[in-house]
């Protein structure tokens, strides 16, 4: 019996079928279906079975689980029916319904008892369709040999029928064999014969056509014509979209974002592979559901993302497992062991990384087990088994030297490097570092030329040999700034340094032991800032304000420039992904190694002819840290800056005035982090309850006191007699930003006492804020969200709006985000009193309560809010979490991004009365002078007359320019 055809189906057929797509969406079970078909006998027809069957592969580019659905009904009419014609037809719709779905292996089993029937049955091109059918499942099953003989097979039926339409279709399934091979020339072979057919025949099979665009641009990836690529994959989305093929339009999708992932794009990439995954839910499509977790894991692990990773990878190998995919299964448990070492679980890590070797081993293949030999070996490293590290650090050594993967050598050589070097063997460890950077010379691999050159510095260092030490850590730093201008996202920059502060405190160190010349104290002050809040420093230049030349991103250079460095990315992943198929350099490999080295050159000349700051604008060079000179002409006479700086076990400060340079080391971090905790665990008492801090009111005093003064004695006594003037501006380093300075004791007097004290995330975040154009006159907006556990907010609200000439009050419902956006855009000062929300596990989501919505670090970075001054005044506005690169992640670096020159903050959750009384001190104060840093300690010492406990008077801190600027 024939199948298919273009007859219109009788009335009685038409109407059948209409009632039974509205009832389909119920019948997800054969009770459900059996019981409709009691019912219904008149349904009991093999019309309606050959129908359905056609209507699988329709729903699939709709919603797999429709699909699947449908093949079900269709096999219980026919076996009801018992009609083997039918029940051949159905097994082989349903056979369609799992693949689409991800159910390999049952779609094979399904595809195996149709072929089966259609031979007894005598029916050759059922027995040819069955066979291409099949060829997909074989395919990701690994079952390679199956599917050529199935093609091969179904060929000679479908020619001898002269079926163009089943050969063209054929075509399609066997270059998914050859692009599963790397086969990628005969792949592409296929593909295009099959889509000249189809697009010459569009009415036939509009499906065809997407699937061929959609082949042709993944062979067109692995040969590395990324444009051509890019424009094959818009199309075939296009095509996808306009025939309401939504599976194919998720799968085009997810595509893309891994061509943007190839090219170093992550923020475009994870973007697109978000709503891919959305997409893919939403249609069923298990698989590339699946393979958007994977990706994602993989892009969070290379950017130090780990508790994303993690979570990602989790799921992906839970998909993957669920699917039967055993190669994808071990990658997601490989980039899951990877997150949890890093997360300190090295338990779990190589329990996880010994179970995804059994898996490769299983797979036959040869490259995953030795390279997860070397994870197990870094995971072994960190946890002091050095022993047991070497041996699989050897292990994967021998594979990679015997099968020349350079790449992978290179890691397991600095790894032995770094063993050697803890155990006292600096010669051994001097000698696979110089192998390694030999063999990275040739390579042009960055990352790894980056921590082959710190610790080739390291190895110096140990053997005294402070001259060489110096060179290396130069190279380790200029490598590392070429390295972090090529990644986008502040927040993928900053986990990026996660792991690379150590150069900078390496420079430090010896240039603090090579002398205490001007030079060298101006070098040390470089090094310093440079290591600290880079990325807020470059958000700050590249938002739009006064201090960066806009690049001009039409212009041909520019265009040139981006388009090199996308294709060096695309490059370098690329050569890693072939490394892991292949056991030796391969024509290709030598080829991808070849072309990645011509546009390395091309990169760099061009990048040596642009004018310098169009460079640092356009995100080809980072922003750079301003010299003493340039931050002294920020500074008055009263001014000194307070800066420090952890190296290694011991913090230094940097004294910098309009006349001096000072560099002085200072107090131990394990004694400050010590004493820090002890006062945090002090300042706690005061959530206890009134009743208990009026009972131990004088102890508690007391036991703070001696923590500050602890703390006093380690930072600031080696440098109390050099301090000069009357304002101090501290920029802490590390757990400092958790410390109020203004309240260290030296026995007798708070530092408050003495100086004005104000703060900065860096000297030159300082003299960005302090040169930054800002309204000194014109109105203000005072925002006030009262609730219970806070009612005198409303007073606190009044009360400033009264303070501050031509003010706004806005209060509860009507303080909303809108009303900040517009007036907030066009006031002096910002006044918001309200409850602060510090997210420690997430500080991007860290926020305040606003009249209608909570407002985010997010949704700041979308505000323009050029004021004099932004005053939070809940709980905790100024914590933040320090991030690598000493970035810190909180609402104060939202405040700054958005425009404002300071910013009025809480460093713990303060109480109620004493913040209405600070807050109506310091307008008070700020409205007879310009100066806010000394309103500041005016209304600070007043508070502290009236509340002696610095958990009071304490938490308010002035962050950015401390006088006001010109408009």
């Amino acid at each position: 019996m024939t199948v298919g055809g273009n007859k219109r189906p009788s009335r009685r057929i038409a109407a059948s079928q209409t009632q039974l797509l509205r009832q389909l969406p119920t019948l997800h079970n054969k009770t459900a279906q059996k019981d409709f078909l009691a019912k219904h006998p008149n349904l009991l027809r093999p019309d309606l079975v050959y129908w359905l069957t056609r209507l699988v592969p329709e729903q699939a580019k709709i919603d797999t689980r429709n699909a699947a659905t449908v093949a079900e009904m269709a096999v219980t009419i026919a076996r009801q029916l018992g009609d083997k014609t039918a029940i051949a037809h159905s097994l082989r719709g349903r056979a369609n319904a799992f693949h689409v779905s991800g159910k390999n292996q049952s779609a094979l089993e399904n595809h195996e008892r149709a072929r089966k029937m259609f031979v007894a049955l005598g029916n050759r091109g059922e027995v040819a369709r069955t066979l291409s059918a099949s060829i997909q499942p074989l395919i990701l099953l690994g079952e390679y040999r199956r599917a050529f003989a199935a093609a091969e097979r179904a060929h000679r039926i479908f020619a001898a029928e002269g079926n163009e339409w089943r050969l063209a279709r054929l075509e399609l399934n066997l270059g998914n064999i050859f692009d599963r091979q790397d086969r990628f020339p005969e792949a592409l072979a296929c593909y295009d014969r099959a889509y000249t057919y189809f697009r010459a025949h569009p009415e036939k099979d509009p499906e065809a056509v997407a699937v061929a665009l959609h082949n042709i641009a993944g062979c067109l990836v692995a040969l590395n014509d990324f444009q051509k690529a890019l424009a094959t994959y818009q199309e075939a989305q296009a095509f996808a979209r306009q025939h309401g093929m939504q599976v194919l339009v998720g799968q085009a999708d997810y595509n893309v974002a891994w061509l943007y992932y190839l090219r170093g794009e992550y923020r475009r990439a994870i973007d697109l592979l978000r709503s891919t995954r959305e997409t893919c839910e939403t249609t069923g499509d298990q698989y590339h559901f699946a393979l958007c977790h994977i990706d994602l894991s993989e892009i969070y692990l290379q950017l130090n993302l780990v508790k994303e990773a993690a979570e990602m990878a989790e799921k992906a190998s839970s998909y993957f497992h669920q699917l039967k995919m055993k190669y994808e299964t071990g990658r997601s448990q490989v980039n899951l062991a990877i997150a949890m070492s890093r997360q300190g679980q090295p338990t779990a890590a190589l329990e996880l990384f010994a179970k995804a070797r059994q898996t490769f081993v299983a797979e036959d293949n040869l490259v995953w087990p030795s390279l997860i030999d070397l994870y197990q070996a870094l995971v072994l490293y960190d946890e002091g088994h050095d022993a047991e590290a070497r041996q699989c650090c050897i292990a994967a050594q021998k594979f990679f030297r015997r099968f020349n993967l350079a790449g992978k050598l290179v890691l397991s050589q600095l790894l032995l490097a770094q063993l050697h070097l803890r155990s006292g063997r600096s010669r051994l460890a001097l000698s696979q570092c110089k192998a390694a950077l030999d063999r990275l010379a040739k390579l042009e691999l960055p990352p790894l030329s980056c921590q082959a050159q710190s610790l080739m510095a390291q190895i110096h260092v140990r053997a005294e040999n402070h001259a060489h030490a110096y060179r290396w850590y130069q190279a380790a730093r200029q490598t590392l700034e070429t390295l972090r201008t090529s990644l986008p996202g502040e927040e993928l920059k900053t986990s990026f340094m996660k792991d690379k502060s150590e150069i900078y405190e390496g420079l430090v160190n010896l240039c603090l032991k090579r002398g205490s010349s001007e030079s060298d104290k101006e070098e040390v002050f470089q090094y310093i800032e440079q290591a600290k809040s880079r990325n807020l420093r470059d958000l700050m230049f590249r938002a739009g304000s006064e201090f960066h030349l806009t690049p001009d991103v039409h212009s041909v250079p520019y265009r040139k420039v981006h388009e090199l460095r996308a294709e060096l990315n695309w490059y370098s992943h690329t050569l890693e992904i072939e490394q892991l198929r292949t056991n030796k350099a391969t024509p290709k490999i030598l080829r991808l190694q070849k072309e990645a080295r011509e546009r390395e050159h091309e990169l760099l000349r061009l990048v040596r002819e642009m004018p310098s700051s169009v460079a640092e604008s356009a995100g080809l060079a980072a922003s750079k840290s301003m010299a003493p000179e340039e931050i002294r002409a920020t500074l008055s006479p009263e001014d000194m800056i307070v800066e420090y700086f952890q190296v290694r076990d011991h913090f230094v400060v940097v004294l910098l005035n309009r006349d001096t340079l000072e560099i002085v080391p200072v107090g131990s971090s394990v004694r400050v982090l010590d004493s820090l905790t002890r006062l945090q665990f002090q300042l706690s008492k005061y959530q206890l309850g009134s009743e208990y801090v009026s009972t131990f009111g004088t102890s508690l005093l007391d036991a703070t006191q001696l923590h500050l003064k602890d703390l006093y004695e380690e930072l600031l006594v080696p440098v109390a007699k050099l301090l000069r003037g009357h304002r101090l501006i501290i920029v802490p380093h590390g757990v400092l930003h958790r410390l109020p300075f203004q309240a260290l004791f030296d026995g007798h007097r708070y530092l408050i006492d003495s100086f004005s004290v104000s703060y900065a995330p860096s000297a030159t975040i300082y003299s960005l804020c302090q040169n930054r154009p800002s309204k000194a006159t014109g109105p203000a907006i005072v925002l006030g969200i009262p609730d219970e556990a806070a009612p005198l907010i409303l007073n606190e609200a009044k009360a400033v709006a009264a303070a501050i000439p031509e003010s706004e009050l806005f209060l509860g419902k009507n303080a909303t985000t809108n009303e900040l956006k517009i007036k907030g855009a066009r006031s002096r000062i910002i006044h918001i009193a309200t409850h602060g929300h510090f997210r420690q596990d997430n500080p991007m989501f860290s926020g305040i309560r606003l009249g209608d919505s909570m407002l985010s670090l997010y949704d700041l970075y979308q505000l323009k809010l050029p004021a004099e001054l932004i005053t939070l005044s809940g709980c905790a506005t100024g914590l933040n979490v320090v991030a690598a690169g000493d970035e810190l992640l909180g609402l104060s670096r939202g405040l700054i991004y958005a425009g404002a020159r300071s910013a009025l903050l809480t460093l713990w959750d303060v109480q109620d009365r004493s913040t209405l009384e600070f807050m109506t001190s310091f307008y008070r104060h700020l409205s007879n002078r310009a100066d806010k840093s000394l309103a500041m300690r005016e209304a600070t010492l007043e508070l502290q007359k009236l509340h002696p406990h610095p958990y009071y008077w304490a938490p308010f801190i002035l962050l950015g320019g401390v006088t006001p600027g010109q408009s």
